[in-house]
């Protein structure tokens, strides 16, 4: 069986704000294209800084990471232009201009970069909107006239409007409601599905980790010492990852791929 190509590769990465205190430390992590991979760890552990560096926005302080074989970090201003196209971020605080209209939000990529008209990006962004289910009369309105779970879904709307290879999703579902939740997981799962877009998703949210994932790694004591499918996840002797899933288990012991007969999730706690 052939093995996917490597999209991202992050060999030996070091960082820290803090001398005394490192966020990562000779931490090495493979991303596969066509993959889903969730990555999961305690809060201030540097996930965050991490898709910062895959960006090429933040330099570590030691290490490489390759976008398919080049080093991010010596690439020239083209080379990391070019690179940063084929790559939509989802922001944490869904980062929108308040000041400009959904459809202004969306477009704004394609006016920087592409020499789409009006009517190129207006059609662009009405059909983004559709893809994250939302009416394509929104583009009218502003973020202020939004709620929570849709100025997500406008963020990624945003995201994919360039239609990148790759998404980079940092913590899509915090702050929201039980069934914006699925509806975001379900929306990373159908662009992997209908796109085929490689996605990294950082997230505490472990409903969205099981279930939108191909693969999840476990950021623990500064490195990827744990990477595997759910299901190994799920049953996982190693004590950091039973522990950071505990308080999950009721939840995840019900999703479908968990039913094998005659086998059960440990108890809680």
């Amino acid at each position: 069986m052939q093995m996917p190509a490597t999209l991202f590769e992050l060999r030996g990465l070091c960082k820290a704000f803090d001398a005394d205190v490192p966020l990562l430390q000779d931490a090495n992590l493979t991303v596969y294209e066509g993959e889903t991979l969730a990555i999961i760890g305690e809060s201030g552990c540097g996930k965050s800084v991490l898709l910062k560096m895959m960006m090429g926005l933040m330099e570590p302080d030691a290490g490489e990471i390759l976008f398919r074989g080049k080093s991010v970090f010596e690439m020239d201003l083209e080379e990391l232009g070019a690179m940063r196209k084929q790559v939509g971020y989802v922001f944490q605080n869904d980062a929108l201009f308040d000041s400009m209209s959904v459809l202004d939000n969306i477009g704004y990529g394609m006016r920087e970069h592409t020499k789409a008209d009006d009517k190129e990006i207006l059609d662009r962004a009405q059909d983004c909107l559709e893809f994250v289910g939302l009416e394509r009369w929104r583009v009218k309105l502003y973020p202020a006239e939004l709620s929570g779970g849709q100025r997500k879904r406008v963020g990624i709307a945003r995201a994919i409007a360039m239609k990148p290879k790759m998404l980079l999703y940092d913590e899509p579902t915090q702050g929201l409601d039980p069934q914006s939740i699925t509806r975001i997981a379900n929306l990373i799962i159908r662009l992997r599905a209908e796109l085929r877009a490689t996605s990294v998703v950082v997230t505490h949210d472990m409903r969205t980790a099981f279930t939108a994932a191909n693969r999840i790694a476990l950021l623990h004591d500064t490195r990827f010492d744990y990477v595997g499918s759910p299901a190994q996840f799920a049953y996982h002797d190693a004590e950091p990852v039973k522990e950071f899933i505990a308080d999950a288990l009721e939840e995840i012991q019900e999703l479908p791929f968990l039913q094998a007969p005659g086998v059960t999730l440990p108890a809680p706690g």
